[in-house]
């Protein structure tokens, strides 16, 4: 019989973040990671539904040949005053977006989706956080780049290691700064 307050997850994403979120509220996961790509949809604006039509492309890749289990696939992104500030290319890039975050507030958003693999039935969900960025020097975020954990990370910081010593104030779920709001990703499973 399966748990219906802990199902088992598949988890469409390649962030061990995520994983070890899921896990520390007790949830089985499975990690299958995505085969889609993560290029932003050209003809929407609303910055929650970009985020849950990437978490759609997500959970639909790991959907493929499955009949069991609840997939989730989930996407953050960074914004600033409605520029979408992705993961960086590279330590320029990373540099480049630091020093725009540096001493603004920015939103992290996340969408979620989860698929019933044996109905297909979906469901979406996002969430907001507001994040007050301290005022960094050059010195400051070139040494914070070599650590390399701008890699990988919306907006080229990870508040749940070094990186939050540049975070002053967030205003909402801390686990979505991480990038999975735990809270959010229970409440859909209460509606799947």
């Amino acid at each position: 019989m399966v748990n219906i307050a802990k199902p088992r997850l598949v988890l469409a994403s390649r962030s061990p973040r995520r994983k070890e979120l899921l896990e520390s509220e007790g949830f089985e996961v499975e990690v299958a990671p995505p085969t889609c790509n993560e290029v932003l949809p050209e003809d929407e604006t609303d910055h929650h539904r970009i985020a849950s039509i990437l978490a759609f492309r997500k959970a639909r890749s790991a959907w493929l040949g499955r009949n069991e289990g609840i997939i989730l696939g989930a996407d953050t992104i960074t914004v600033l005053n409605g520029e979408i500030l992705g993961k960086p290319e590279d330590a320029a890039d990373a540099s480049r977006i630091l020093k725009k975050l540096a001493g603004t507030r920015h939103s992290v958003i996340t969408g979620i989706c989860l698929i019933n693999a044996a109905t297909g039935e979906v469901v979406y969900g996002s969430d907001e956080t507001g994040v007050e960025m301290k005022k960094m020097t050059d010195a400051e975020i070139e040494e914070y780049v070599a650590t390399g954990e701008s890699f990988g990370a919306s907006g080229a910081y990870k508040i749940q290691e070094s990186g939050d010593r540049f975070v002053e104030n967030i205003e909402g779920s801390f686990s979505n700064v991480v990038g999975l709001p735990v809270e959010v990703v229970r409440e859909l499973l209460k509606r799947l």
